[in-house]
């Protein structure tokens, strides 16, 4: 029975998880994809502008100009390209999952962030909720994996290898795997998505599970590379269970 109830619980745990990052998601994307659409139009015009008039601006003229296009990219608008471009959104739902989980995971990029006064305010309560409810779910994983570590220790033991031996190894394991896992694959497959080195791969693959988060490297915001769909989300999750291995080292 106590088995059954702890399973059940785990379920509900992790199912009440992802839903609220998908709550989170939907409501982020709903309060701020028309604010960043007046902004895209407001930088398709201004672009418009100076290139109808670049040779006649006088020297403050132009560094207003520069002023607006830095805001711009800092408010994650980067006005080239053609038109089809500003159809694009950085609030589509896979990138308004991924900010959901940077959010609870507290590693916060900075790329990309609600500008509305009710985007912003939602973030507060959001993260107020979301980051206790991230812990208590890692530490609820961490739980479940280092169950793993308990067996492996017995089915060692079983065969005669001593505890402090069984320690060594498991921990050894634990840490090989989850170095495989979650640091060396993804750096490959983060190198040939983005066109990253794989130094550059690694680099921001431990930046993430570290919750440092410079954000001098983020997946998905080349606008010269074709992403799949829901890429971000993906990605999300990978962080979301590489928090979980860490989470399980500590516990080792």
């Amino acid at each position: 029975r106590a088995m059954c109830s702890g399973k059940l619980q785990t379920a509900l745990l992790v199912t009440g998880y992802f839903v609220y990052l998908l709550v989170g998601a939907a409501v982020f994307q709903a309060l701020e994809r028309t604010a960043e659409k007046q902004e895209k139009m407001a930088a398709a015009q201004m672009k418009e502008a100076f290139l109808q008039n670049f040779t006649q601006l006088t020297v403050a003229e132009m560094e207003q100009f520069m002023k607006n296009l830095i805001e711009a990219i800092q408010n994650g608008v980067y006005p080239v390209g053609n038109e089809s471009q500003f159809e694009e959104s950085n609030w589509d739902f896979s990138n308004s999952f991924f900010f959901a989980g940077t959010v609870v995971s507290t590693i916060g990029y900075g790329t990309l962030h609600p500008k509305t006064a009710g985007g912003q305010l939602f973030c507060v309560f959001f993260a107020l909720f979301g980051i206790p409810l991230n812990i208590v779910f890692l530490h609820r994983v961490g739980k479940m994996l280092s169950l793993l570590c308990k067996k492996l220790g017995k089915f060692l033991y079983e065969k005669g290898m001593r505890k402090k031996k069984i320690k060594f190894l498991t921990l050894l394991f634990f840490l090989a795997t989850g170095i495989l896992v979650f640091l060396c694959l993804p750096s490959v497959f983060f190198q040939i998505t983005e066109g990253w080195s794989y130094s550059e791969g690694i680099y921001f693959a431990f930046i993430t599970l570290s919750t440092i988060g410079f954000g001098d490297y983020v997946v998905g915001k080349q606008s010269d590379r074709k992403y799949f769909s829901y890429y971000r989300v993906l990605v999300a999750i990978w962080i979301l269970f590489g928090l979980a291995w860490i989470a399980l080292l500590f516990n080792l």
